[in-house]
């Protein structure tokens, strides 16, 4: 399921969250962290993603550890991606290969285990709002992909996703460019299908942010990746 397509949160209605980890420590740190910022609330956690989502099937954010029980769990991540789960992943496997593979296998966000409460509380916060959040590890693996299946995008169409990433609406975005809704639209579809046709599927907003940066297209600073964001802030269409 695109997640550009699943039900924004509510405003004023708090983030509902599932933690996946197999630390009850790290459980209980993570939730403390969480339960610092009111609009976000742990609806339930746990070691087996199944289990956790049956016990929160409403939950809006998963907040999944990558290795549990001794191994990677980056089937598990594809699977709840495929199926319409906004999931951020949270590891101390922040290897360059690590953070773009779970990327590719839909993760909406990759947390670093080493980064503190406020790149936590921010990237479940955006992934809630189907809002791009790359903390500082992410950005240095992005930024240094070395892959070179990068598909040529139109000043326009680079133009088009910049402000949209700036969490701009499609309609703001069309005002600042002068062009219609539909014209901006189609520059993010074009974009969403020349990185299907070189293999890499970027579905959503998050992902296809990654791929740009990944490919020098957009630079982290342009976004503002590191603001920090006023608890005023609505979702973005």
């Amino acid at each position: 399921m695109d997640a550009d397509a699943l039900a924004p949160v509510t405003p004023g209605r708090p983030v509902g969250v599932a933690i996946v980890d197999d630390h009850p420590v790290v459980i209980d740190g993570v939730r403390a962290w969480l339960a610092t910022e009111p609009r976000l609330t742990v609806l339930a956690t746990g070691d087996d993603p199944d289990e956790v989502l049956r016990a929160a099937p409403q939950a809006d954010v998963v907040l999944l550890d990558l290795r549990l029980h001794g191994r990677l769990v980056l089937d598990k991540l594809a699977e709840l991606s495929s199926a319409g789960r906004r999931v951020v992943v949270y590891s101390e496997h922040s290897d360059p290969a690590t953070m773009l593979a779970a990327l590719d296998a839909g993760a909406v966000a990759f947390l670093a285990k080493h980064e503190g409460r406020e790149h936590c509380v921010t990237t479940v916060l955006d992934a809630a709002s189907d809002r791009p959040y790359v903390g500082p590890a992410l950005a240095g693996a992005m930024v240094g992909d070395p892959r070179p299946d990068r598909p040529v995008l139109s000043d326009k169409e680079r133009e088009a996703l910049l402000l949209w990433f700036q969490s701009m609406s499609k309609a703001s975005v069309a005002r600042r460019m002068r062009i219609s809704e539909h014209t901006v639209k189609q520059y993010v579809d074009r974009a969403r299908i020349k990185y299907t046709r070189a293999g890499r599927p970027a579905a959503t907003k998050a992902a296809l942010l990654a791929r740009a940066i990944e490919d020098g297209l957009v630079r982290p600073e342009e976004i503002g990746i590191y603001r920090s964001r006023a608890s005023t802030d609505q979702p973005t269409p």
